[in-house]
């Protein structure tokens, strides 16, 4: 498993269009994905869940991925 800390630089967060872009990409790979904030996990593939987050502007995200390309993912 990998993983990895990002902070949201974005001036209106994570809200349904980087959502989406970051799904799309999640999708390119076969590991399972996860992002957390603040003890919440949630799929990474999942526009309705990084929505749910409510990553805004300066918030701390952890990225996971667990699988045979989860170096690559991140």
């Amino acid at each position: 498993m990998a993983k990895k800390d990002f902070t949201i630089l974005n001036k209106l967060g994570i809200h349904a269009r980087p959502a989406a872009q970051f799904v799309k990409t999640a999708n390119r790979f076969q590991s399972d994905i996860f992002v957390e904030k603040d003890g919440e996990e949630v799929d990474g593939k999942s526009i309705m869940g990084l929505m749910m987050l409510a990553a805004g502007h300066g918030s701390v995200i952890s990225v996971s991925a667990d699988g045979s390309d989860a170096d690559a993912a991140l």
